[in-house]
């Protein structure tokens, strides 16, 4: 990501929704020159009204001690951290917006205020949030110095360069466990007491039977690719969907109760 594309002319808004994303602009000096990032009060409020994150293959491993790591359908099947229910409240941010201590932060959400837009080619335009409150004209880390983004703001530019770039091989992980047949519906539910269980959360996860039959040829490409470690690891994940529920019960309360 060089200084002249963070710097270029106007150019249209990418299209479509963007997760966390209220009022997305593609970087540019004209329109942004004299803005930059303040220190936040509330540094994740802006995560605060999701139930799902994306993550990519290399942070598996790292989420799965926190949270259930899922796939949300098969057209599309990215791996998604659950940090919440239908209520959409990150049962992680509290109520001053600070993620609880200890947790891992995905990185999609570390990138915020700024992403990516593909453009053509290899290409790619920088985006930010202009809606985000730490946007501000009167930054105390301005995105330009002159016309050239500031060191700051590289940094954080070479950082959503990395999570693109594994963001582009997730993809590829998740095509290929669907190509294998190994993603299935499945359903977690939860019991209070006296009452029936009930569904708490559908999903799609590797089927570990499904698993246990691939053949040779498959299993050593899994392992080679570096897919299989993410697999075993999405898979111990689910174990956590029991400390979501005990999240959200002490948030909203056992069913029926009240």
């Amino acid at each position: 990501m060089s200084n002249e594309q963070a710097a270029a002319g106007q150019e249209q808004a990418p299209a479509g929704t963007m997760l966390l994303y209220e009022q997305p602009e593609l970087l540019n000096h004209q329109e942004h020159g004299a803005l930059g990032l303040r220190r936040p009060e509330r540094p994740f409020e802006f995560a605060r009204r999701v139930r799902v994150l994306p993550l990519t293959l290399a942070e598996i491993p790292s989420a799965q001690k926190h949270y259930p790591v899922i796939f949300a359908d098969l057209d599309n099947p990215v791996p998604l951290a659950v940090v919440g229910r239908d209520e959409d409240v990150n049962l992680f941010v509290n109520e001053n917006g600070e993620w609880e201590h200890g947790v891992y932060i995905p990185a999609y959400v570390r990138c915020y205020p700024f992403t990516l837009a593909e453009r053509s080619g290899d290409e790619f335009a920088v985006v930010i949030d202009r809606a985000a409150d730490i946007v501000t004209d009167e930054p105390e880390q301005p995105f330009f110095d002159g016309d050239k983004v500031t060191p700051e703001t590289q940094s954080m530019l070479d950082f959503c360069a990395r999570y693109d770039a594994e963001a582009k091989l997730t993809a590829e992980f998740g095509l290929r466990l669907t190509k294998l047949g190994l993603l299935v519906g499945q359903q977690v539910t939860r019991t209070a007491p006296g009452s029936d269980a009930e569904p708490f959360a559908s999903y799609f996860a590797v089927d570990r039977d499904k698993l246990n039959e691939l053949g040779e040829n498959d299993l050593r490409e899994l392992f080679s690719s570096g897919c299989l470690a993410g697999v075993y690891a999405h898979l111990f994940s689910l174990e956590n969907w029991q400390l979501i529920i005990e999240r959200h019960v002490s948030r909203f309360g056992a069913p029926g109760s009240g």
